[in-house]
């Protein structure tokens, strides 16, 4: 296909700025509910093992949870860690009132079930989303809570277009973490809703047809401006490390890496009307929409009304 033209570029949708104001509300919201109730949220994490990623993210989570004005408690367990212990932790913070949302970070060493784990924990403190009764309700269309990731994407798009009704979207992925609870979100906002995998024989003409285009796929550069309908919304979930020699090598000798998208941002920024960063996009609001779960799993556990939390 010809390479298609554009002579301006794509709105940069800098997840950054998004999730500051989200964290803003939250803030806000949790300041009065502590003025106003003498109550604190609080968020607990579980990590078991010492992956360096995970070590990354549950820093951050708890961080970003104190900044809030919430209350953070954080469970370090060994690689070694039986799932009977696991469990024990599970339980413990089920019946704990200073609790009010649970993670276990994932990924689990590989002698522990995830399905197991994520189940045992009581689905209204599941801040994650991952549990099978919160996958049902969002699934659907019921209020319940919806992982982070994909709650972050729609909050951003959301931004964009306030009415999404009617635009057909595309989701590249269909994960059980991301593509498969963003296509349910999508569709209960209205969405005509396509969803491409592995499998799928088609995608770049599916693209073609999509006023939103998702890609959380994890396949570097999979979407090419050939793809993208002029004026497009771009999404990019993906986070891939490739090598990168143009920045030399490290001390082993290795080549260093760099993180790109699922989308070839250098190109599809041509095209599209609006396009997510890598990194710098999406990432930025998953720890947001960890806090606002985080908050709406207190307000439901108190019987609170939920504080809007939409950025202005």
């Amino acid at each position: 296909m010809t390479e298609i033209q554009c002579q301006t570029e794509a709105e940069l949708i800098d997840g950054r700025v998004h999730a500051e104001a989200v964290r803003r509300k939250v803030r806000e919201a949790v300041s009065r509910i502590k003025d106003s109730h003498g109550l604190t949220p609080g968020l607990a994490v579980v990590l078991v093992g010492s992956d360096p990623a995970s070590e990354i993210y549950v820093r951050s989570k708890a961080k970003q949870a104190v900044e809030a004005g919430m209350a953070s408690f954080e469970f370090r367990l060994p690689a070694t860690t039986g799932a009977e212990e696991l469990l024990e932790v599970i339980a413990r913070l089920n019946d704990d009132p200073l609790v009010h949302g649970i993670l276990v970070q994932l990924p689990l060493p590989a002698h522990l079930d995830s399905s197991l784990v994520i189940n045992a924990i009581n689905p209204l403190k599941d801040v994650d989303g991952f549990h099978v009764s919160n996958v049902g309700m969002v699934g659907t269309g019921q209020n319940a809570i919806a992982p982070c990731t994909p709650l972050g994407c729609m909050l951003m798009l959301q931004r964009l277009h306030p009415d999404l009704k009617g635009k057909t979207a595309l989701v590249i992925g269909h994960s059980n973490i991301v593509g498969k609870p963003m296509a349910r979100l999508l569709l209960n906002a209205d969405c005509t809703v396509i969803v491409a995998h592995k499998s799928s024989t088609n995608i770049p003409q599916l693209a073609r047809m999509a006023d939103i285009v998702i890609a959380a796929a994890g396949v570097p550069g999979l979407v090419k401006a050939d793809w993208i309908k002029p004026g497009a919304t771009v999404i990019d979930v993906g986070i891939n490390r490739i090598p990168a020699p143009e920045l030399g090598l490290q001390e082993d000798g290795s080549a260093r890496t760099r993180i790109v998208g699922d989308v070839d941002f250098a190109t599809v920024r041509h095209v599209a009307g609006a396009i997510t960063p890598v990194p710098g996009g999406v990432g930025p609001m998953t720890i947001a929409c960890l806090l606002v779960n985080t908050l709406l799993a207190f307000c439901h556990l108190h019987n609170i009304p939920a504080p809007g939390l939409q950025p202005d």
